[in-house]
């Protein structure tokens, strides 16, 4: 099944930047092959729901590997099975019913 996932891992006890944190993860989503958005509080997540959760997974390792002693992650998904729809569909939906 393929999901659309607003995925935010934040590191605890590792100080006020996060930076180094975001980029290993942003590494582990792209070696995946899964689609990314970046935006200023987390990554919107393209894929099929196993790769999709097998690389947070792996975010969570690696995050610990590099120092964070406690992790505190918040998921928002959505399936959808009547149509085929990606992350651009969906805010060019938004995008024209604005009139641009």
């Amino acid at each position: 099944m393929k999901v659309l996932v607003d995925v935010s891992i934040v590191p605890i006890g590792v100080g006020t930047s996060l930076s180094k944190y975001v980029a290993e993860c942003e590494k582990i989503l792209k070696e995946a092959g899964l689609k990314t958005m970046l935006h200023a509080n987390g990554t919107n997540v393209e894929g099929d729901w196993e790769e999709v959760f097998d690389a947070i997974k792996k975010c969570h390792q690696r995050v610990h590997e590099i120092g964070a002693p406690r992790i505190t992650t918040t998921i928002r998904l959505g399936t959808r099975v009547d149509k085929e729809q990606t992350m651009e569909d969906k805010i060019k939906s938004v995008e024209m019913k604005m009139g641009k």
